[in-house]
């Protein structure tokens, strides 16, 4: 009830803030970081309640949802107006330009389809915002902070297109492989892009080539089968490698 289980969303909400607080470390980043994480926790016993509310039901979890619910959501409302209190600068525009793919996510949540890709797709890319809005608030550039969040709606995307075509894959079912190896050597394009353009560190450039490997392996005739638990704990892996990789790009600079 208080935690979800998923693995993947952890490393979703991880990632940014980590990389923004490396990027500008700052009170109101802080701040920021526990705010994300109160509203990462807050989503579980939302839906919950969502469900049960659309069912026209009330069972004894739906009182220690709604509990669980308003604490997170309190304590988050209470960071974030600390966080605007603190910042050396307006970080808004990053929390406004994520909202609709937050309350897109919310209400696949509402209807149960949570599992579906335009959900996860739209919750992941949501979620790094928060390394944009953490290192505006902490006076980073903006076209260092807006590449930071580029850089990881890219990883959030072509890892659940991965997931999702591989765990097809290890059940005998059509995923598309050419789909997703197509998108990932977009997301490499992209990350290149970005970084002719100085609003990326060229290492990016290497993390999104590493996907692509991982991809290209992985969705193979060679790869092994392997349980959607133990892929789940292998995409922690690669996104740990890629968060380092982009934070020793950013520090050694383009």
């Amino acid at each position: 009830m208080a935690l979800p289980a998923e693995h993947g969303g952890w490393g979703f909400l991880a990632e940014p803030v980590v990389l923004g607080l490396v990027l500008a470390p700052s009170s109101a980043g802080a701040c920021l970081a526990f705010a994300a994480l109160a509203g990462f926790l807050s989503r579980h016993p939302l839906r919950l309640w969502l469900l049960d509310r659309r069912k026209g039901v009330r069972y004894p979890r739906t009182a220690l949802a709604e509990r669980f619910f308003v604490g997170y959501a309190g304590l988050g409302a209470l960071l974030l107006a600390g966080a605007f209190a603190l910042a050396e600068a307006p970080f808004w525009p990053a929390l406004a330009l994520a909202a609709p793919g937050g309350l897109l996510a919310l209400g696949f949540d509402a209807r149960g389809r949570s599992r579906e890709a335009l959900p996860e797709l739209s919750g992941a890319v949501a979620l790094g915002a928060s390394a944009a809005a953490i290192a505006l608030a902490g006076g980073a550039p903006s076209g260092v902070a807006w590449g930071a969040w580029a850089l990881l709606a890219l990883r959030a995307i072509t890892s659940v297109l991965y997931v999702r075509a591989r765990i097809r894959l290890d059940r005998g079912l059509a995923a598309g492989p050419g789909v997703v190896l197509a998108g990932h050597a977009a997301a490499l394009a992209a990350a290149a892009a970005l970084a002719r353009s100085a609003w990326a560190p060229w290492l990016a450039s290497g993390a999104f080539l590493l996907l692509l490997a991982r991809a290209a392996w992985g969705l193979s005739p060679l790869r092994r089968r392997v349980r959607p638990q133990v892929l789940g704990f292998q995409e922690l892996g690669f996104g740990l490698l890629t968060l380092t990789l982009l934070v020793v790009g950013y520090h050694v600079g383009p």
